[in-house]
């Protein structure tokens, strides 16, 4: 089979593409991410990227290849520009990749298809790139985020809006693009609000301001009434209610209602600390006559701190702050399901002119949270998903559970109200002169991203909401891919200004559709991909498949149908058919819909995923190739068998290997596909809550796939070995030049290793079984070890020892006798390594100095005798403490000389890595992913203190 090769398959310009991608992440204004949340989206500058170069010629296909490096060249500057997001609306920019598309497709371009759309990124940027775009998903809502960002935007596009303040105010023919559309959702956003306000507005009272920032009670047992008197000033605006969950104390003698307190942190700001504390109160203070605790609010703090909050450890384990017994999680499940357990109101956060103000609960506020009468909520039970759903054994079993009564009035007066902001904006659209059937479309779409804004309110208005001290702020539902338990939690107040409100969300929403490209034909559908890929015909696949049983999409996505469907059940009947998100047929390894059971889970996926790939490489356009995202981390996962070999291997391969990687790449294979390039993208940041401080993957790899040639040859195991072997390294080197980070390094490997295997149309054992695809990554990571061991021989004798010592023993001891052996193998000392720095003796034993052992002023211009170890150990130190104080060490090194110390980072990680040592990888994977930084600010010509 002969094809023109795709600028994707040779050569990309990967440092700008990452760089964009990893910046990406903290644009918020504009940004699609901010239409409706998804879970793991991938960035849009590297669905750009990758779709612009798999539809554009390399220049190898034509000429020579000194001729064809300087049209790549040319090609890479557009891409570099591509890929910035101040970019992503210039048409002077966006014009000359479409003309090179144009170019390269003889003027027609295939249609674009994401069988596995989520978030909408790929068929997002496809449209942006003049291209006619598909997505698809079997889910939902994720259907719905895809068709708000492609489908919607371009059928009414360059069309005023309609409300009749904007008719009258402005020029009907100044609105470009979405802008129109975009107007009339803050419009009638704002309408809703209104009547929102006019409706619920009672259930959420002002608070008086006391003038000073303090809110001290009349007295111990001072009523409310007389607090509030003691609080002259004017009304402020409450912008959320913290609350403790509460249960019985166990102590059968105390009985009080224990507060389940998680932090008694309200701010940490500098000179403005603030906290609650508890104080404790009988039986004659309380409403149910049971001992308990008030809080008494501590605001603008210079210093000290709050008490020790009750809740002990992983788990829920709670102190009584009456008696001090402690409550373990089975009671407090136990009190959980039976619908015993309860919420005292702590404080009250108001909005003040000079900042947050935390004042104490009162009657008022509590009477009226306890006053809300929801008249509907969503009933629908939660999964039984102990994966990602935290919550189910407190009690909290139905969606409905997640809210208190005052979020479901509000959340269901809201959703009632997009129904009615419809109608009004269909009324307005007939009478500005629309046909009757475009107005109702045009309804349509403007209630879609209303209920969007329902739905970004949903994630704020839960019992699963917290409050982050260190900025004083709301933190919503999803913080993380999961439904936990909350203990102590915050509800926001959606009719004010602060964080989650209903009105800041329809301007997050107001901002996508107004800066969305609404140009061409693009469509997404409901659609089973195992099942059909939908009728477009030979597109161009481009897609980002479920990671095995990383996300439970469909039940996390549960929370925000249930809204949805609420909001948008009659417009879209098709699409809101069920109660909730379809599960039987989702593609996730889940144990729990298979009563248990991983094999049956795995099977199920490996078969699901396998049709899923059969039918892309059925449908996708020959011409051109189908590119996959992956982002799976490798995991130790598997025990020898008997025999020496991993799993059902029996060839005595013990390496790191997943599931997850060799479902999708079994799937890969067995539908004939081969792999003719990789790419490893970092599309995540390091501040994200499931990363911070981790070792937590940071890139995707993009794997190019093409039809496998039906006359490819058969390989032997020696033969994949020895390719491993000639071609693995020079992957390794490029990689490593381009600065992956080293916890990225062994997934990354996967794509050149797994190339070569997936060239023959089988790899044999010698005993003629196949060589299967998780033996095959054994020995592509084996290979790895081996490449990264390698380095060792082009590093000096002492750092050679080292390397060996840390191997073994790591910073611990050793025998005096070992070590001596060891060094003279290295032809070094024991006693020239103690001259130089890097170790100690003492008593017959022997260690390494820890990196807080080395000297603070160490300057290797005046050291001198330095090694490639000792150099790199002063850099991890430095970095962990700011990257200038490692940019004055680079500078002082010289490039070369800290070049060799960053490449000994990546076998240091490895090290740590196999052998469970967290802490150190961290390290030394923080001084890769700083490097970038490191080196500019090395460059820069003021001299920073080291330390």
């Amino acid at each position: 089979m002969t094809y023109r090769k795709k600028l994707i398959e040779v050569a990309l310009p990967l440092d700008e593409i990452n760089a964009e991608s990893a910046r990406e992440k903290s644009i918020r204004h504009g940004h699609p991410s901010t239409l409706h949340l998804w879970w793991a989206r991938r960035p849009l500058a590297a669905c750009r990227a990758v779709l612009f170069a798999s539809l554009v010629d390399d220049p190898s296909n034509d000429l020579s290849e000194d001729e064809a490096q300087r049209e790549r060249e040319r090609l890479f500057d557009i891409i570099r520009e591509l890929v910035k997001w101040e970019n992503s609306s210039d048409e002077s920019v966006l014009g000359r990749a479409r003309k090179e598309i144009l170019c390269s497709t003889g003027g027609e371009p295939p249609p674009v298809l994401d069988p596995f759309c989520g978030g909408g990124s790929i068929p997002l940027e496809a449209q942006r790139l003049g291209l006619e775009a598909h997505g698809s998903d079997l889910n939902p809502v994720a259907v719905m985020i895809t068709k708000a960002l492609i489908e919607l935007p371009p059928k009414f596009a360059n069309d005023p809006p309609v409300n009749p303040e904007s008719r009258e105010t402005a020029d009907l023919s100044s609105w470009r693009g979405a802008q129109g559309l975009a107007e009339d959702v803050r419009f009638y956003g704002a309408w809703m609000r209104k009547k929102a306000k006019e409706r619920i507005g009672h259930l959420y009272p002002t608070v008086k301001d006391p003038g000073d920032g303090s809110f001290q009670p009349a007295g111990e047992a001072g009523s409310d009434a007389a607090r509030m008197a003691a609080a002259p000033g004017k009304g402020l605006t409450v912008i959320a209610w913290l609350w403790a969950r509460t249960v019985r104390c166990p102590n059968p003698a105390c009985g009080a209602t224990m507060p389940l307190v998680r932090s008694f942190w309200l701010s940490k700001k500098k000179d403005k600390k603030a906290w609650v504390e508890p104080v404790v109160v009988d039986g004659s203070d309380t409403e149910d006559g049971r001992p308990g605790v008030r809080f008494v609010v501590k605001n603008g703090q210079t210093s000290g701190a709050p008490p020790d909050p009750p809740k002990l450890g992983r788990g829920a384990k709670f102190r009584c702050l009456v008696c001090d017994q402690i409550s373990d999680d089975a009671h407090i499940k136990a009190e959980g399901k039976a619908g015993r357990m309860g919420q005292q109101l702590m404080t009250v956060v108001a909005e003040g002119h000079r900042g947050r103000k935390y004042l104490e609960a009162t009657g008022e506020h509590v009477a009226a949270a306890e006053g809300a009468r929801p008249e509907w909520g969503p009933e629908q039970e939660l999964a039984n998903d102990p994966r990602n759903l935290w919550c189910l054994p407190y009690g909290l079993t139905t969606f409905a559970d997640l809210f208190t009564p005052r979020q479901l009035v509000a959340l269901g007066t809201f959703s009632d109200l997009v129904g009615e902001a419809r109608e009004r904006a269909r009324n307005d659209a007939l009478a500005s002169d629309l046909p009757e059937e475009r107005a109702a479309a045009y309804a349509d779409a403007v209630a879609t991203y209303l209920a969007f804004a329902v739905d970004r309110l949903s994630d704020y208005s839960s019992s699963i909401t917290s409050w982050h001290s260190g900025r004083d702020l709301i933190r919503n539902t999803f913080a993380r891919q999961a439904i936990p338990m909350n203990w102590d939690f915050t509800e926001t107040n959606p009719l004010s200004d602060s964080t989650g409100n209903f009105q800041g969300g329809v301007d997050w929403i107001y901002k996508v559709i107004a800066e969305s490209p609404a140009i061409g034909i693009s469509e997404a559908h409901q659609q089973d991909a195992t099942d059909s890929i939908n009728s477009v015909e030979r597109p161009v696949i481009s897609t980002d498949p479920p990671y095995y049983d990383n996300i439970g999409y469909a039940d996390l996505s549960d929370f925000f149908y249930v809204w949805l469907r609420r909001s948008l059940g009659g417009v879209y009947p098709e699409v809101f058919g069920t109660m909730l998100v379809p599960k039987s047929a989702e593609l996730v390894a889940t144990p729990y819909r298979f009563g248990g059971s991983k094999q049956k889970a795995q099977e199920f996926f490996e078969s699901g995923l396998g049709e899923a790939f059969a039918r892309m490489r059925e449908k996708a356009n020959p011409d051109y190739p189908v590119t996959i995202y992956y982002a799976f981390k490798q995991a130790e996962s598997e025990k020898p068998s008997a025999n020496g070999g991993v799993g059902g291997d029996d060839h005595g391969v013990l390496a790191v290997a997943s599931t997850g990687w060799e479902t999708m790449l079994t799937g890969l294979m067995e539908a004939g596909f081969q792999i003719t390039g990789t790419w490893p993208m970092r599309t995540e940041l390091t501040n994200r809550p499931v990363a911070t401080g981790t070792n937590a993957l940071a890139s995707s790899v993009v794997m190019v796939c093409r039809p496998r040639p039906a006359d490819a040859p058969v390989a032997s195991r020696r033969d994949f070995q020895n390719a491993l072997r000639r071609e693995l390294p020079d992957a390794v080197a490029v990689m490593m030049r381009e600065n992956i980070a080293p916890v990225d390094l062994a997934q990354a490997t996967i794509g050149p290793g797994m190339a070569i295997y997936s060239r023959y149309s089988a790899v044999l054992e010698n005993d003629g079984a196949p060589l299967n695809v998780r033996t095959a990554l054994g020995l592509i990571n084996q290979q790895l070890d081996a490449v990264l061991a390698e380095q060792d021989g082009d590093l000096d004798g002492e750092s050679r020892f080292c390397v060996a010592w840390y191997e073994q023993f790591g910073t611990g001891e050793g025998d005096y006798g070992l070590a001596e052996t060891l060094s003279k193998s290295k032809n070094v000392s024991v006693r020239g390594l103690a001259e130089s720095g890097v170790l100690a003796q003492r008593g017959g034993k022997v260690r390494l100095l820890k990196r807080e052992e080395l000297p603070e002023a160490w300057d290797s211009a005046t050291d001198g005798r330095t090694n490639a170890w000792e150099t790199a150990q002063h850099l991890v130190k430095a970095v962990l403490v700011g990257e200038d104080n490692a940019a004055a060490i680079v500078r002082r090194l010289g490039p070369d000389r800290a070049e060799e110390a960053r490449q000994l980072a990546y076998r240091l990680y490895q090290i740590c890595d196999r052998k469970k040592r967290p802490e150190e990888a961290f390290a030394y994977n923080t001084l890769s992913q700083s490097w970038e930084r490191v080196l500019e600010l090395s460059r820069r010509e003021e001299e920073g203190a080291l330390f």
